[in-house]
């Protein structure tokens, strides 16, 4: 899946040591959206190599590559939403508000001046 937007937040690296000793990394990264109603995701990325390789700054235009995978803990369930690939692009073009077309004007029939109640005017 991807989704393109602006970084607007940079949640602070998380890590750790996992069960088999092996240490391990995350960061979380807010995004949003520019449709008409913007949209926000927090997504993350897995790893060290990775967090520095993506290097993602609050502010930069970007499309992110993602999967997404639900995991229960203690009889609730969580998203993880991982990034897999970042492409940083150019903001996207304004939106114009363009004058409508000016469409020929019609004038509706007047059934008020007839006076005949079998005649409909449909």
């Amino acid at each position: 899946m991807e989704i393109t937007g602006k970084i607007i937040a940079v949640l602070p690296e998380r890590g750790g040591i996992s069960k088999t000793g092996n240490e391990w990394k995350t960061q979380e990264y807010v995004l949003e959206t520019h449709e008409q109603f913007p949209r926000k995701i927090c997504f993350n990325v897995f790893g060290a190599d990775k967090i520095s390789q993506f290097n993602i700054q609050a502010g930069e235009e970007m499309t992110v590559s993602f999967d997404i995978n639900a995991r229960e803990y203690n009889g609730r369930w969580y998203n993880d939403i991982r990034a897999w690939r970042v492409e940083r692009g150019a903001a996207p073009a304004p939106v114009t508000n363009t004058s409508p077309v000016d469409a020929p004007k019609v004038s509706a029939p007047d059934f008020s001046a007839q006076n005949d109640a079998d005649d409909l005017p449909f």
